[in-house]
């Protein structure tokens, strides 16, 4: 065994005859398992608030969604039909038209709203059942359209409600100064057939209804959409299927994934995630004072010891490995059990009973999510800053040192 190594583990098990050493030490080791089960906690938790959000999105967002790159819409032709149903990845795809618009009922208008237009596969690819909270989806090629919660109490409408009118209005295409709403005005009589709730912004600006009353609303011909959302299979490469749908469409369209989609969300969760884990590593950091501290003082305690190894034989350098290596398995260890309590927590959250679960609100429990890579990144992040406090602990140790114990 080596030499240095065995002599670290020793001193490791050892105490000191100086109490307020040992004390030191634990409390460095303390520091240790607290700030590495902190770290953890913190990450399983922010991983299982992401999820969760995420969640509300990849209900709605396809896995793949192709607009056009020039303008709000592009036609499809035959050709283009047939190539992609030619491509083995597409389980389903679906022709929609997205547009502005704004709604009135009841004397109430609301100008900021979108109308999402889909045709009959769309509920094949999006799970339409799981967010309509009221009511029902709409029916294919009718007069009907399934509204966001917002929109719905900021017009108070409800689901079926027929003796309100609720109408729909896009301005025709054309310049100057609007003079009459008939007119000026493209315009179509809906009922709402049923409330969703996905989250706040989607639920205050769509409403979703039949392809064709979209078309009827917009003056588009047959076959001309806003763009094309796709779902793929299971065991699908998204990237290769994705280039076999450009190579289609050709460069007419963009191609974006769920990530695309929601870019921006995506990157202040990323930024938020990473802001936790510098914090949190601080604090480790700060923690890590104590071990180094706690070095000093047991090479204090010990130099009767070293001076002795230092006059048989034993070099400058090999002694300077005996606290690198015990300050580097004291944070190794103690790192693991931190990891280990953690774990446990994080386990007790998504497992244990209901009562003794933490809550956001009465019925919601904190979210977490256990990712394996959680593991890796606080183990190498505590192995790393205990080898870098071990090095700044042990190199304090030089000849001059040893000639003067």
């Amino acid at each position: 065994m080596n030499f240095s190594l065995y002599i670290a583990k020793r001193y490791l098990r050892s105490k000191s005859s100086n109490n307020a050493i040992n004390v030191i030490t634990i409390i460095a080791g303390i520091g240790i398992v607290i700030g590495t089960a902190a770290l953890f906690i913190v990450l399983s938790v922010f991983a299982g608030l992401k999820d969760y959000t995420l969640k509300f999105t990849s209900v709605v967002d396809p896995h793949l969604k192709a607009t056009a790159v020039v303008g709000k819409s592009f036609v499809l032709s035959k050709q283009d039909i047939s190539g992609l149903k030619n491509i083995t990845g597409i389980t389903q795809y679906s022709q929609i038209i997205e547009e502005r618009v704004f709604i009135e009922s009841q004397g109430k208008t609301y100008p900021s709203a979108k109308i999402k237009g889909v045709d009959q596969f769309y509920t094949e690819i999006v799970d339409t059942g799981s967010v309509v909270s009221y009511g029902d989806w709409f029916e294919n090629n009718s007069n009907q359209m399934v509204s966001g919660i917002g929109i719905s109490n900021n017009l108070s409408f409800g689901v079926l409600d027929y003796t309100n009118r609720i109408n729909i209005y896009v301005p025709k295409p054309g310049r100057g100064q609007i003079k009459s709403v008939d007119k000026e005005f493209n315009t179509v009589r809906v009922v709402n057939t049923g409330i969703f709730e996905i989250n706040e912004e989607l639920n205050n600006t769509y409403v979703f209804a039949s392809i064709t009353l979209a078309r009827k609303l917009l003056n588009y011909t047959d076959n001309q959409v806003t763009g094309l959302v796709f779902k793929l299979k299971e065991d699908a490469n998204i990237d290769h299927v994705k280039n076999e749908i450009q190579q289609v469409l050709g460069n007419r369209v963009v191609i974006k994934n769920r990530e695309q989609l929601n870019d921006k969300l995506y990157k202040m969760l990323n930024t938020e995630e990473l802001a936790l884990y510098l914090i949190f590593t601080l604090i480790l950091i700060i923690a890590l004072f104590n071990v180094i501290g706690s070095i000093i003082m047991m090479i204090l305690d010990k130099k009767k010891t070293l001076s002795t190894l230092y006059n048989i034989g034993v070099t400058v350098k090999d002694i300077r490995r005996i606290f690198f290596y015990q300050g580097s398995l004291m944070s190794i260890i103690g790192g693991t059990i931190g990891i280990a309590i953690g774990f446990a927590l994080v386990l007790f959250q998504y497992y244990g009973p209901n009562i003794l679960r933490i809550y956001i609100t009465p019925s919601l429990p904190y979210p977490v999510a256990i990712k394996f890579e959680n593991f890796i990144i606080v183990f190498i992040t505590i192995t790393v800053l205990g080898v870098v406090a071990s090095k700044i602990a042990s190199v304090r140790i030089n000849e001059k040192l040893m000639k003067d114990f």
